[in-house]
């Protein structure tokens, strides 16, 4: 975290509330503030004791509409990925250390050269309407989310890679999946929360069944969704009867809901209220992972076709102000490079800094000066979206730039991926697979690439080294494709933000995740 210090000064909670858009009448008299103590800034959520069963959790999630899913393989939202992980399951979990751990499957092993891996399924394991996980449901579960054709979210390097035609289900425990290419880590694909299993690979979006300690009763996209404890969950059952996600077109109204006891946790907290929620007797939950909000600059259309406008676009944001401003401090300088976690983090490319001169020089270079572009943002991208929006517009004023901001409800409609110049969010994950979802087109297993960039001499770099066995010379062509990315991308990774949640008092069980917010959304480790 930026160890910028905080203000010096205190404010009344009136002020509090005051100035951070928080109606007062909202909060006098909720029971959320009589019921809390006066420690609100705890980590694990709740006070001591034994953890209690029953009762129902409601979670308030920023953005949704008439295009929220419930399908396991499709989430866009925040609101969509809440409930995706508490309904299914895929076969490996990445933990709240980022780190891979067994879910379906007890084990996934590679052979010595990487083109076939044996996938061992967990034995007890069933879904909600009673029947056996088996590898077959895995198999078909995979079949559909990387089908050539038409890949889904966590099927775009499958797609490339997986050999359909040998690939076998061994046994109702095995299932063999053999590659086309030597492929070093298949086992971090299998892990993505966007590769639930499901029944025989059929979703029913009246009757999604999963193998989440949670089972689906209803759902209603844009406003609520609700599930029911599964008794016969193969992990620990979980201590709630009942979980219930709620829509919020605004951070505002998902914190007002907080203060008034309407909802119990809230992901993606603004900045802003940290000190508001602490003061008014609420937990904040604060984990340093690798999320970040970006900017996106399409290279294939005008202004941004041009690397100098996005080279100069780049040397325009003051990245610590960003941080300062937007993040409270709250946050990690970027250098428009992503996976700051991954050992293979390309540290050593010098840090860009505002450069407006430079800037300048580059824009009258490629012919661009007085330019006029247009952001587009939305509240449901995360809170910082927006005021990142605005200051960058602020920024960009000194090069000589003119920004109009233009903030869209929902942002998250058939225009997203197709804006010149936007804003998107994005959660931790290794170089190579954000590289591929990101950065490849969607024929080479790009599902979301905002900036419609096509590179072949860094495609067939992050290829190569996914399918490197040995680390070292992985790493090395990582960093190879890092330094193409960091000087012609169309990405500006400004920083990294911590993540910030927050939770009512009387919660306990959350613990801080660097992957996803609220403890990967694992509701199952919480009461109330």
């Amino acid at each position: 975290m930026n160890q910028n210090p905080r203000p010096s000064f205190e404010l009344s909670r009136r002020q509090l509330l005051r100035y951070s858009g928080i109606g007062v009448a909202a909060v006098a008299g909720s029971s959320f503030l009589t019921a809390c103590g006066e420690d609100g800034g705890g980590g694990g959520g709740g006070g001591g004791g034994p953890q209690a069963s029953g009762g129902t959790l409601i979670h308030g999630a920023t953005g949704g509409g008439a295009k929220d899913t419930i399908d396991p393989h499709q989430p866009v939202t925040a609101a969509d990925i809440a409930r995706v992980c508490n309904l299914y399951e895929p076969l490996l979990f990445w933990n709240n250390n980022y780190e891979l751990e067994a879910a379906l499957a007890e084990s996934v092993e590679p052979s010595a050269d990487a083109k076939t891996w044996t996938v061992t399924m967990r034995q007890g394991a069933t879904f909600h309407n009673g029947q056996p996980v088996t590898a077959e449901d895995a198999w078909l579960s995979i079949r559909r989310v990387a089908d050539p054709k038409a890949p889904l979210s966590a099927g775009g390097q499958l797609s490339q890679i997986i050999d359909f035609e040998s690939s076998k289900v061994v046994d109702e425990a095995t299932l063999q999946i053999v590659l086309n290419t030597p492929y070093a880590i298949l086992d971090s694909l299998l892990a993505e929360y966007t590769l639930g299993i499901i029944p025989g690979g059929e979703f029913d979006p009246a009757n999604p069944v999963g193998t989440g300690a949670f089972a689906y009763e209803s759902f209603e996209a844009g406003k609520t969704s609700t599930f029911t404890k599964y008794a016969d969950y193969w992990g620990d059952a979980a201590f709630l009867d009942e979980l219930v996600i709620q829509d919020f077109a605004d951070d505002n109204a998902k914190v007002n809901a907080l203060q008034a006891n309407q909802i119990q946790t809230l992901d993606n907290l603004p900045y802003n209220l940290i000190d508001t929620i602490k003061g008014a007797g609420g937990g904040v939950l604060e984990a340093q992972g690798g999320q970040w909000t970006p900017f996106t600059m399409r290279v294939d259309q005008a202004p941004f076709n041009d690397v100098r406008v996005r080279q100069a676009f780049r040397l325009i944001v003051d990245r610590q102000a960003m941080i300062d401003q937007t993040l409270s401090g709250y946050g990690s300088l970027g250098n428009d490079l992503y996976a700051p976690l991954d050992t293979a983090y390309a540290s050593d490319l010098p840090q860009r800094e505002q450069d407006i001169d430079q800037a300048k020089s580059l824009l009258a270079q490629a012919g661009a000066e007085g330019l006029q572009v247009e952001l587009f943002t939305g509240d449901d991208i995360g809170s910082v979206a927006v005021p990142a929006a605005n200051l960058f517009a602020e920024q960009a004023k000194a090069a000589g730039v003119e920004v109009k901001v233009t903030k869209k409800t929902p942002f998250y409609d058939d225009d997203y991926l197709s804006y010149t110049f936007a804003q998107d969010f994005w959660n931790t994950r290794n170089y190579i697979p954000q590289a591929v979802v990101g950065t490849f087109p969607p024929e080479q297993g790009g599902t979301y690439n905002e900036t419609h960039w096509d590179n072949q001499e860094h495609r067939d770099l992050v290829n190569a080294a996914a399918k490197e066995v040995d680390e070292a010379r992985r790493a090395e062509l990582i960093r190879d494709a890092q330094e193409i990315e960091y000087n012609e991308g169309g990405l500006i990774i400004w920083g990294f933000r911590n993540q910030i949640d927050a939770h009512a008092s009387n919660v306990q069980g959350l613990e801080p995740s660097k992957y996803l917010p609220l403890g990967n959304y694992k509701f199952s480790k919480v009461s109330v």
